[in-house]
């Protein structure tokens, strides 16, 4: 099994190889938002979206979308460059919303 894997990676190259790597990162990282949301929404008995979802999906979408420019795919990038306007703006609302209390307990 470690000879086909390094033979599949022998021919892809260096290159490709790291496009691979932030391919499957991006993918985890992206992932990774709804096991935060879940075991949020577990802890609390109610459907929840922390702070943490958000920066996951941008964190995420912004590898994916690196990745989806470099395969060339126009709907992979169509998808998640319209993903990251959303997840940067819900970062906007927490942070102001964050500010607005900072002022208010000033």
């Amino acid at each position: 099994m470690s000879d086909i894997l390094s033979r599949f990676f022998a021919a892809l190259g260096e290159i490709e190889t790291l496009w691979l790597v932030i391919g499957f990162s991006a993918q985890a990282m992206f992932s990774a938002r709804f096991l935060v949301q879940w075991i949020a929404s577990e802890r609390v008995r109610r459907s929840v979206v922390p702070d943490l979802f958000w920066y996951f999906s941008l964190g995420g979408g912004t590898m994916l979308l690196a990745y989806a420019i470099h395969r060339a795919d126009p709907v992979f990038i169509l998808g998640q460059a319209f993903g990251l306007v959303i997840y940067a703006r819900n970062i906007y609302f927490l942070r102001t919303a964050r500010l607005a209390k900072q002022a208010a307990a000033e």
